[in-house]
Order: structure tokens, then sequence, then C-alpha cells
């Protein structure tokens, strides 16, 4: 069995006027909530062997932010410019070239990819979980996904079992 998380960039800053798209940072709510999803995904037993990350500068930040709660750290963490506004073929291209010696991975990204290859994966899960997860996938999100295969090239739309999904709201509403 492999198993894959999503996580999306937390709230970036729009404030600072002639900042590049790509070297957009954090917002103050996104450093708030990328720690919080960082205890997240630790509390749902999440410590992935590979994390590929975004090189964009809100993904790098986010991933530095909830890194620390992830034990024990992965093996593995690679920045990928491909993974700036990749669309759900290429990430689930991505997907496709990693190593099969690698059992678990954490993507770390951007809509609307991640939403449309969330979208795409989903085939079974707890309809409250799919209504969640169909719905949007919002900043800081994490879903969790385990694919009944033991090969990255087998992953493919509709064979995904979403495990967990949680944003920084729903956290917060659960306080």
């Amino acid at each position: 069995m492999l198993t894959l998380g999503l996580l999306r960039h937390a709230k970036s800053n729009w404030e600072v006027e002639g900042v590049l798209d790509f070297e957009r940072d954090l917002a103050p709510r996104g450093l708030e909530a990328a720690p919080r999803m960082g205890a997240e995904i630790a509390r749902a037993g999440f410590s992935p062997d590979l994390v590929l990350c975004s090189s964009a500068v809100r993904a790098r930040m986010t991933y530095g932010l909830a890194a620390p709660f992830i034990v024990p750290p992965p093996r593995d963490v690679q920045y990928e410019d491909r993974l700036y506004m990749a669309g759900a073929r290429q990430l689930l291209d991505r997907i496709h070239d990693i190593p099969d010696k690698v059992r678990s991975v954490l993507f770390v990204g951007h809509n609307p990819g991640f939403h449309e290859l969330n979208i795409a994966l989903i085939g079974a899960c707890a309809p409250e979980a799919e209504r969640a997860t169909k719905s949007k996938f919002p900043t800081c999100a994490f879903a969790l996904y385990t694919f009944d295969t033991d090969r990255w090239a087998d992953v493919a739309p509709r064979k995904a079992r979403v495990i967990h999904f949680a944003t920084p709201r729903r956290l917060s509403e659960a306080l």
C-alpha cells in the first residue's frame, strides 16, 4: 500500500506590490495556519519518506513551518520548480516518477492543480469526507490518501481512498 499526502500552501501575502507571484511569502494568517497543519499531519500519524515541495516561496515557507511537527523527519526533501502551478496531469506524472522504494510522499504545492488532482483521485471515502474534499481545496488544506498498490506508476484516477482531510478552518471550529 502507498500513501500520498497533499498540503496546499498556506495563505499568501498580497499586500506587497510589485512582487512576482512565485516570490510571494505568507500572510499572517498563513504563518499561523502552517504550524497548526503540521501538528495535524502528525496527529494523523503521517510521516512521509519523501517530501516534494514547490520551489515557490509560499510553499517552501509552509513546509518549513509544518516540518518540525513531522516525526520522524522525511528521509528526503526536494524542492521542484515543476510543481509550481502544475496541473493535475503534471502532478500525476510526477507521482508516477516516484521510486517504488518510497512508500509515502507529501506534496506541498498549489491550486488549481491540487484541487483537480484531489477530485480525480478520489475513489472511496466516507460521504462527509467526499463532500468536504470535492467542494474546495483551501489554503493550507491537507488530504491523505492510500492506494492499494505497491507501484506509484499504478496510481490512477478514482483509485485513492481518502483517509484524512483537514483545513485550518475546520481545526479552528473543533477548538
